[in-house]
């Protein structure tokens, strides 16, 4: 897709889009430059088909609860074009009455926009950071009618961007493994190994801000996936569900009635932003295997990532690949990444063509439809809901997973409070944390293609890897040669002989990230400090207040793998 204007030269930036709340049409694009639409003006609020849905990607859904915010999403690609559109909007609202120029059609007391870039990189954070001092310049002006600044906002980006790299530390600007990995522990892994599994995760939390940046942040483990895995991450074939849009309100032609106005604050600022919960009860099957696997071992140094040297376009994947085969094509032939995803596109969470996603949303709606995906990330609260039990097992942590996934918490843990810490190669930092998932991916590719591979894929979960070699992306990598491996030592990172810190690491994990264990957790908890309450009476309080600790601990060990968890664990 090339700009629109003939004398705009092509650049990273295709369109620079001010979006905004109209009391009578919904969203609607107020200015593009260049004009989206060949035919059409800079001020056209037509829409090309396949983007019909950017209105309300841009100011996204309960956007008027917050001052201010900033959202990532992608867009299918126009016409020949075969590869995603990236888009980083900023939201701001102004109250009315501190407008210079205030247009006809201004009736409310505040005025919603945001100011959005369409961009052929996926360099979210670093279009953010000029992206917002543009848009708070623009609503500075209190006069929307100049937007003059809007198209030196295009110039200057496309001229500043002009020969960047994608393999460099721009790609990962404002994004943090490190709060990641604080916050949700090691469940990052049960997120990283339902993403290799293709499954359908869908992320939730508002304000959308935060959403994206967990969700871009899950996705920077995977190497080269930012940099290059994406490219087909928005295309699709409409199925059954893109048939209608029946159940989806229309907004009123001009003239129609009268303006609908909220109930409340805290309801949503229109009847656009309000869909019947009726119109997300369609079917969805899960599907998934049983087993536990166990392993254990010792650290190893991993060393910052360098560029990725040598791209090849990947013969099975059309992705632009490294001599690893890295990215892995998991977001192609209709596996998803929305980023954020408005309510108006619920129809793709069950449409027949989409075969899974990654996808985050900030309304409750969502979150309320469990059949609608596999994991539900429940970003605020740091748990990951698998919603079938047999899922559960597959991705339960073996033994050497938890040692993985517990060396990365104590190094980020002793280095939080470090001022220094730049994420640029210190242990602890952000690049560092990639560098350990690129070794676990590669060490895990290594041992599928080893001739001892039984054994050596016991340490991942043999139930976990037998699903994922039946996936796309993994039939894609094992279908071509990748010089880069032979280099690469098989067996998991963390194997070895199996200790009693094992036992001690197991029980915290259990303890954690289980429904069951919380309980059990907390109840000894509590029984603690009933006996410093009562350490007076030492005798038969203590010794009955132990039976009763040591009784309720077998009986949860011996149900641990029962179904219901939040996340199911592994036996020792």
């Amino acid at each position: 897709m090339e700009p629109r204007d003939k004398d705009v030269s092509p650049g990273a930036v295709l369109h620079i889009v001010v979006v905004g709340f109209h009391h009578k049409k919904g969203c609607q694009v107020e200015f593009s430059y260049p004009p989206l639409m060949p035919q059409e003006g800079h001020d056209s609020n037509m829409l090309p088909e396949e983007w019909k849905y950017l209105p309300f990607l841009a100011l996204p859904d309960g956007a008027h609860n917050f001052q201010e915010d900033t959202v990532y999403f992608h867009l299918p690609p126009l016409g020949g074009d075969t590869k995603c559109v990236y888009g980083v909007s900023c939201y701001r609202q102004i109250e009315a009455k501190a407008l210079k120029v205030r247009q006809a059609d201004v009736t409310r007391e505040t005025v919603q926009k945001s100011v959005c870039v369409l961009s052929r990189v996926p360099l979210f954070g670093l279009l953010q950071a000029k992206l917002q001092l543009i848009t708070h310049a623009y609503f500075e002006e209190k006069d929307f009618s100049q937007i003059s600044i809007l198209k030196e906002l295009y110039e200057h980006v496309n001229g500043s961007l002009r020969g960047s790299a994608l393999d460099g530390s721009q790609v990962f600007l404002g994004l943090s493994p490190r709060d990641l990995i604080l916050h949700i522990r090691q469940k990052v892994l049960i997120l990283f190994k339902l993403i290799l599994l293709e499954k359908k995760v869908l992320f939730y939390i508002s304000p959308v801000s935060r959403l994206v940046g967990t969700l871009m942040s899950v996705l920077s483990l995977f190497p080269g996936m930012l940099e290059h895995g994406l490219a087909d991450s928005s295309r699709y074939r409409p199925g059954s569900g893109e048939a209608s849009d029946e159940g989806v309100p229309k907004a009123p032609a001009e003239g129609d009635g009268a303006d609908p106005e909220p109930t409340s604050r805290e309801s949503s600022e229109s009847d656009w932003e309000t869909l019947d919960p009726g119109v997300l009860e369609e079917g969805n099957g899960t599907d998934g295997c049983a087993g536990t696997g166990a392993g254990t071992g010792a650290p190893i140094t991993a060393q910052p990532l360098g560029s990725q040297g040598g791209l090849t376009q990947g013969l099975l994947s059309g992705l632009e690949e490294d001599q690893y085969g890295m990215p892995l094509a998991i977001f192609t032939k209709g596996y998803l990444c929305l980023p954020y995803m408005a309510l108006q596109q619920h129809h793709l969470l069950s449409d027949v063509s989409v075969r899974g996603f990654v996808a985050g949303a900030t309304n409750v709606l969502f979150r309320q439809q469990r059949h609608l995906s596999d994991a539900l990330v429940e970003v605020e609260e740091g748990g990951v809901q698998v919603h079938d039990g047999e899922l559960r097992k597959v991705l339960s942590l073996t033994t050497a997973d938890l040692r993985f996934a517990d060396h990365l918490l104590k190094h980020v843990t002793d280095n939080r409070d470090d001022v220094f810490l730049d994420g640029t190669g210190w242990e602890g930092g952000d690049e560092w944390i990639r560098a350990q998932f690129a070794l676990y991916l590669h060490a895990l590719l290594a041992s599928c293609s080893d001739k001892d591979h039984e054994r050596l894929l016991s340490d991942y979960g043999a139930p976990f890897v037998a699903a994922w070699k039946g996936t796309h992306n993994y039939r894609l990598w094992n279908g071509n040669k990748h010089a880069g491996m032979a280099a690469v030592a098989p067996g998991h990172p963390f194997q070895g002989q199996y200790s009693v810190a094992d036992v001690k690491l197991r029980l915290s994990h259990s303890v954690n990230n289980s429904d069951r264990g919380k309980k059990i957790g907390n109840a000894m908890m509590t029984t603690s400090r009933s006996v410093v309450q009562t350490s007076k009476a030492v005798g038969q309080s203590v010794g009955g207040a132990l039976t009763s600790a040591k009784s309720a601990m077998s009986s949860w060990f011996s149900t641990l793998a029962q179904p219901g968890e939040t996340v199911a664990q592994a036996d020792p």
